[in-house]
């Protein structure tokens, strides 16, 4: 069957909803319901065609959310902490017979406490942050269930070929404190003690952007070492669940045949009878790089069709053939940490039979070392071929330049309203560490009020915006610093409002905040943000979707009430 005429349903994911923060606790059930609208007679879904849609759940990465109906759902559950709770999971795998029955469990890494070690305080903040980890798992696959129920209802469960997967082990970017704003790490910090504390009581809910402690992650990738972004099967070892009860006579069985994520689209294509062309629509297509899995989904003891397949994340890299493994955590560097670099030349690769040390918990580097440089030198091949070179490591320096690379030498950025709104913050104009003006020229009446622009928001940002007849500037830090101008009493007329910053060292500098060209207010800024306000806010101009950037005006998105035609922002540096 030519692709043609295939249907594709739209991606639906977090980052469609238009207000990000605000509604999170319900994401889920919302993309939950848009699906089932699609899957049920969207006018667009030709019934008698087969259709294919992604559903990427935002759920299990920061920030963990669920309804006030599921969040006390799991009290008292990981009371026993994570050093037995991987003890306990470890022996539900072998009993479902997920895993080998001789795996072993890799020790606690070192820089996580033992659960016993901590006080009762400490244990009292890390088990809530694991019952809200729940929680949202519990509801993200209630929603899953609702599109399977639906697909039954409709009778097309057994023709519908489904996989359900992750994208990478547990995270431990929450850090060895977890944290109630995930912006702290993405900034090079980590979260205090007493800040997260501040916090306990309404962890899980739209006024927090949470995740957990690393010591959590940990247990959730038993038996494997470390975490998301490592190449260490804890970071990218997943489960993956196919169903097609039309297509698959095997029912409720395991298999353990080597994958990858690249191999699902050439699985869908084979099951649909589709081969991918060389051109499409005039242009020249890149070759997959993965191959069907159809082969195992009724013989268990089919031997691997897939020989080789590489990683790299951050630096960290590995290579997998035939059952074997070399892998580097690149400058043994936690997740936690993004802030520093070391030379790659300085690496320590490992390597596991992972055929038959299924959980990576015996190094043989030191006993096979003529294995190890063989596969490293397999994984410089895999890298060339697939573009991996350079390497870097420099993440919080990349994320902060994003901005800078995407306006190139650009100085001067107007942004016109209405319409100008829901920018992704990486597509907003580049300020962070660099002088700059925001301006904006409004003919004022009295009563005019609400938000000029605004970037970011609970977890980070800045807004300008007019209240109380006055005009004020705020820039939202962490947890609760904020550096805020104000005003006297605005005229009425035709008025020119701006706010300039002097950098005078690096992430920090003087905020001035001035009406009609004459100065109304001064503060220093001594702090400020290196890479993101945010992972999900946007940049608007005349309102601030999601949440507020500054408190001190409820009920986002505080739409500015007068007569906006645009906001200048011109780097000055």
């Amino acid at each position: 069957m030519a692709a043609d005429v295939h249907q594709f349903v739209p991606v639906l994911w977090d980052d469609h909803h238009p207000e990000p923060y605000r509604r999170t606790e319900h994401l889920d059930k919302d993309l939950a319901d848009r699906a089932n609208q699609w899957i049920t007679g969207h006018k667009s879904l030709d019934k008698d065609l087969p259709f294919m849609m992604l559903w990427a759940s935002g759920s299990m990465h920061s920030p963990h959310h669920a309804p006030n109906s599921y969040l006390g759902g799991y009290k008292g559950k990981f009371d026993q902490g994570w050093d037995k709770v991987r003890e306990q999971i470890l022996e539900n795998q072998k009993t479902l017979g997920v895993v080998p029955a001789n795996t072993k469990l890799i020790a606690r890494i070192e820089d996580i406490p033992a659960w016993d070690s901590l006080d009762a305080d400490h244990q009292k903040l890390y088990r809530r942050q694991m019952e809200v980890f729940a929680a949202q798992l519990e509801y993200c696959d209630a929603q899953i269930g609702r599109v399977i129920d639906t697909l039954e209802r409709i009778g097309e469960l057994d023709d519908t070929l489904i996989f359900v997967t992750s994208d990478n082990g547990a995270s431990g970017e929450g850090g060895l404190a977890g944290t109630f704003n995930e912006t702290y790490v993405l900034n090079g910090m980590q979260t205090p003690f007493d800040a997260n504390m501040r916090h306990l009581d309404h962890w899980g809910q739209t006024d927090t952007y949470p995740h957990y402690h690393a010591g959590w992650a940990m247990a959730g990738n038993t038996p494997f070492p470390y975490f998301k972004q490592s190449s260490h099967r804890g970071g990218q070892a997943d489960a993956l669940v196919v169903h097609w009860p039309k297509g698959i006579k095997a029912k409720g069985e395991v298999r353990t045949q080597y994958h990858h994520i690249t191999d699902i689209a050439l699985t869908l294509m084979e099951a649909a009878g589709i081969e991918r062309p060389d051109e499409y629509h005039g242009i020249k297509q890149q070759p997959f790089t993965g191959l069907p899995m159809n082969y195992s989904f009724d013989d268990a003891d089919a031997p691997n069709a897939k020989k080789v397949q590489y990683y790299e994340m951050f630096g960290n890299r590995a290579i997998w053939a035939d059952g074997w493994k070399a892998v580097t955590l690149h400058g043994k560097r936690m997740p936690w940490i993004v802030n520093s670099t070391t030379p790659f030349e300085d690496d320590e690769w490992e390597l596991y039979n992972v055929a038959e040390d299924f959980s990576e918990s015996t190094d043989l580097a030191a006993k096979y070392p003529e294995k190890l440089e063989e596969l490293k030198q397999l994984w410089d091949q895999e890298a060339v071929k697939n573009n991996v070179y350079p390497l870097y490591d420099d993440m919080i320096k990349r994320m902060a330049a994003i901005n800078n690379i995407l306006f190139g030498d650009r100085k001067k950025i107007v942004y016109f309203a209405p319409g100008a709104v829901r920018i992704a913050e990486k597509a907003s104009a580049p300020v962070k560490n660099r002088s700059h003006r925001i301006e904006s020229t409004i003919d004022l009446n009295r009563d005019d009020e609400g938000v000029i622009v605004s970037c970011g928001g609970m977890t980070g940002g800045y807004a300008m915006y007019i209240k109380d007849g006055r005009l004020h500037f705020d820039y939202n830090f962490l947890d609760g610093v904020h550096y805020h101008l104000t005003s006297g009493l605005l005229p009425q007329g035709s008025t020119d409002l701006k706010f300039n910053f002097k950098l005078t060292k690096s992430f920090g500098g003087t905020g001035e905040l001035y009406v009609n060209g004459t100065k109304v207010d001064e503060t220093e800024m001594p702090r400020m943000r290196i890479s993101t306000y945010s992972l999900a806010e946007t940049f608007d101009i005349g309102f601030d979707y999601g949440t507020q950037v500054d408190r001190a005006y409820e009920g986002s998105p505080f739409p500015f009430t007068g007569e906006l035609d645009r906001v200048t922002i011109t780097l000055t540096d």
